[in-house]
């Protein structure tokens, strides 16, 4: 599938894909690929069916397998410069039609983390281990698929006494891996590229520095690049939590409040909204460390913290490039309370036939820029 400069194209195959068959690209007519910040990417592909497509065999027949492992790789090349946008894994199809349109083949799918989701590993004991051990042990039986642990370290370590308590492993491996991600106020995700069949299994704070890719321009007549850009501003989204931590001796609660201070998730607004509510964390907490309590809080606080949120539509052709979630851009020509720097925490990528658009999240923790030149 092509279109002004974009090339897509498509693998397949279990396990180990292989460039799909010119029958299947011919049948494509619609494609979406999500990438957030929070939670898996995932992808759907919708392919016109006809009663000889090799489509029956390639995805109709997964079905039947008890663990799934029909391998999807999406790969776009805007202008030269090759982007994978989405390695996966088929998790259902649907048929539907069969009237006058034909019969039409929807196939969702999820990232390679679906495969961590799979079984149950309840009980491996990580005697002496950090969280970030434990993660890096776990990722490593993937390495086969071509994923490869990217683990930092995590600021405040709280590494258990064996006499006192031996971490136990609780439930599937992903699950495991985003509760110790959430215990340190860290992110987990699967990223793919920047090759063919090559994944990193990020672990680790969710950073919001780095280069700035190319503004997004609204109102800027010739040097528009988006189709539509609007914002939202959620004063009642900010809250003061509150972890309880118990006295040893007396075993007395003592709240603590959590401050909005992380120097690797600098304020990207100038004036944040004021804390109205109070939340207190209480479930765990107690029986928590001093350190996992804080880093519990500083997790919520973190979530709280997105009082802008800026949501909009760009063709790619147009931009020259693709937007990428979970890194930084600048926005132009919103005003003074919206211009600035955002985090970009989701972007859905549209193909059909003749057309190429993302649709974008972008969110920060205030209004007004906190740098005086926007970036182009």
């Amino acid at each position: 599938m092509v279109h002004n400069g974009v090339q897509l194209s498509l693998m397949i195959g279990p396990c180990v894909p292989v460039p799909a068959p010119r029958e299947v690209i011919d049948a494509l007519t619609g494609l979406e690929v999500t990438s957030a910040s929070e939670g898996p990417s995932g992808f759907q592909l919708t392919f016109k069916l006809s009663a000889r497509s090799p489509l029956h065999t390639l995805f109709l027949l997964s079905a039947g397998a008890p663990i799934p492992m029909i391998r999807v790789i999406i790969l776009a090349t805007v202008n030269g410069n090759a982007e994978v946008l989405m390695d996966g894994v088929m998790t259902h199809h649907a048929v539907s039609g069969g009237g006058t349109e034909g019969t039409t083949l929807r196939v969702t799918g999820e990232d390679l983390s679906r495969i961590m989701d799979y079984i149950d590993f309840s009980g491996i004991p990580y005697p002496c281990l950090p969280p970030e051990a434990r993660v890096a042990a776990i990722i490593s039986k993937y390495s086969v698929l071509g994923i490869i642990p990217m683990v930092l370290p995590s600021v405040l370590v709280d590494i258990p006494i064996p006499l006192n308590h031996i971490p136990q492993h609780r439930g599937t491996d992903l699950c495991y891996i985003r509760r110790l991600a959430e215990e340190v106020g860290y992110t987990f995700y699967v990223a793919p590229g920047p090759r063919a069949g090559l994944n990193f299994a990020y672990w680790g704070p969710a950073f919001r520095l780095g280069r700035f890719q190319p503004s997004l321009n609204v109102d800027m007549d010739a040097h528009t690049n988006v189709e539509s850009l609007s914002f939202e501003y959620d004063t009642d989204s900010a809250t003061l939590p509150f972890v309880y931590l118990q006295e040893p001796s007396t075993k007395a609660p003592l709240p603590v409040p959590i401050p909005d201070v992380s120097p690797l998730n600098p304020p990207l607004g100038l004036i944040p909204p004021i804390p109205k509510k109070i939340e207190t964390y209480t479930t765990g907490t107690a029986k928590y460390s001093s350190v996992r309590a804080v880093l519990v809080g500083m997790a919520k606080r973190a979530k709280t913290a997105e009082a802008v949120t800026a949501t909009g539509t760009l063709q790619v052709a147009r931009y020259g490039r693709l937007l990428k979630a979970r890194r930084l851009v600048a926005v132009r020509g919103a005003g003074l309370a919206f211009d600035g720097l955002y985090f970009v925490k989701s972007v859905t990528h549209k193909m059909k036939r003749g057309e190429y658009s993302q649709d974008f999240t972008l969110v920060r923790n205030g209004l007004v820029s906190t740098i005086r030149q926007v970036p182009t």
